[in-house]
């Protein structure tokens, strides 16, 4: 049997009146899921644990059978397994942003206009870590440069426990009602007030700058946590496994379950990611020998927090004929039996250009259990809604990867 996940990150939504009340999974051209999901069980899961934070680290490990309460020690840890950082037990990691801040007067007067610094370039993003960690890092602080906008710090003298704020989720606010607050929070506004006015006359930023890009004109941490620790994915389930993404954090996670990590040139996290790149990889994958791949595809998530609808649209087309399509062919074409689960870590609604804990739809093809062609099975909201429901995201895993007799979940 062989096993194959796509997350399509961020895809679900809330209805659009600019789609006459669809949502873009109900309008987007994604024909070849759709048409697999017609003789598929389909239905919603929560892979955001009620309560929890609604990130895709929740959501993927949940997605993988990781339960997040166990498992779950911060994103930037999971972020830095992937980059290759060696954590003591004594170190702290944080997620390092490179963001957009926009206007006068005091860094807390200053207006959060872009997380990702207009998807700023690994390159550039990497000399200006690496200024910040010449100007501010030592005495026990280390910036790690990563990709594009997203970077590590390790500290072993920071403290953990205060209250940080995704970017992403404060957008066009002001920076000083969203600064870390809390135990060792001075120290952590002294490193990103630094950062402003080291970065904001940066050569880097005035290139961006002077062809019309945002700048990175400062850091923004949160996402901080202890060293991780996950149990094998190999010994859970007894399948050997790859991971696909462009995406440090879910790499972590693979590398902390053990999964094989596999490189895609031009893999960036964006809507002008490599697509056909990552279906080529699993399919190399596969015909290796491992019997689960998990891909996952950051653009949908990337557009909804820029409020970019045709974007979305896009990023949703091009995950069906660009990578589900070729995957799902090669598939059917090899003979064996397989199961597909195409779903989403969490909605990221572009109304609120933030996550949300919402249940999420899925689509989980059996080929040993192909059901009658049945016309109102989608990916979509409101077809997940006429389907099955898994309250736990572990579940839906369980359910996914383990053999189970053939009456239909009710």
């Amino acid at each position: 049997m062989k096993y194959f996940i796509l997350v399509a990150d961020g895809c679900g939504d809330w209805p659009i009146p600019a789609l006459d009340g669809k949502t873009p999974l109900e309008t987007a051209e994604i024909k070849n899921i759709n048409e697999l999901a017609k003789i598929s069980e389909v239905g919603l899961v929560r892979a955001i644990p009620k309560g929890a934070v609604p990130g895709s680290d929740t959501a993927i490990l949940s997605l993988l059978g990781f339960d997040p309460g166990v498992y779950l020690t911060g994103r930037a840890p999971l972020e830095a397994a992937a980059m290759g950082i060696k954590m003591s037990e004594a170190d702290a990691a944080f997620r390092v942003s490179l963001i957009t801040l926009e206007g006068a007067g005091e860094y807390a007067d200053l207006m959060i206009k872009d997380h990702s610094a207009g998807d700023i370039s690994s390159d550039e993003a990497k000399v200006l870590i690496e200024c910040l960690g010449k100007e501010l890092g030592g005495n026990g602080i280390w910036f790690y440069p990563g990709v594009g906008y997203r970077n590590v710090l390790i500290s072993d003298k920071l403290d953990i426990n205060c209250t940080l704020t995704p970017p992403h989720d404060v957008l066009n606010q002001k920076a000083g009602k969203h600064l870390p607050r809390g135990a060792g929070a001075e120290e952590l506004r002294r490193l990103m007030y630094r950062s402003y006015e080291i970065l904001k006359n940066h050569p880097v930023n005035k290139e961006r700058i002077s062809n019309g890009l945002a700048p990175a004109n400062s850091v923004w941490l949160w996402g901080q946590g202890r060293k991780p620790g996950l149990d094998s994915f190999e010994k859970k389930y007894g399948i050997k496994s790859s991971v696909i993404t462009a995406v440090n954090l879910i790499k972590g996670i693979g590398v902390c379950a053990g999964l094989d990590c596999v490189y895609i040139p031009g893999a960036n996290g964006t809507l002008h990611t490599n697509y056909e790149g990552k279906a080529q990889g699993a399919i190399n994958e596969f015909k290796k020998g491992k019997d689960f791949v998990f891909i996952h595809v950051e653009a949908p998530d990337e557009c909804s927090h820029s409020n970019d609808l045709n974007g979305k649209l896009e990023a949703l087309a091009f995950i069906d004929d660009k990578v589900f399509k070729p995957v799902n062919e090669y598939l059917k074409s090899t003979g064996e039996q397989y199961r597909i689960l195409v779903v989403t870590d969490h909605k990221t609604p572009l109304e609120v250009r933030t996550h949300t804990d919402e249940p999420t739809p899925y689509v989980l093809f059996d080929s040993e259990k192909v059901m009658p062609v049945e016309n109102w099975k989608a990916f979509s909201e409101a077809s997940g809604e006429r389907g099955n429901y898994f309250d736990n995201g572990c579940d839906l895993a369980d359910y996914f990867f383990t053999k189970r007799e053939s009456e239909e979940r009710i």
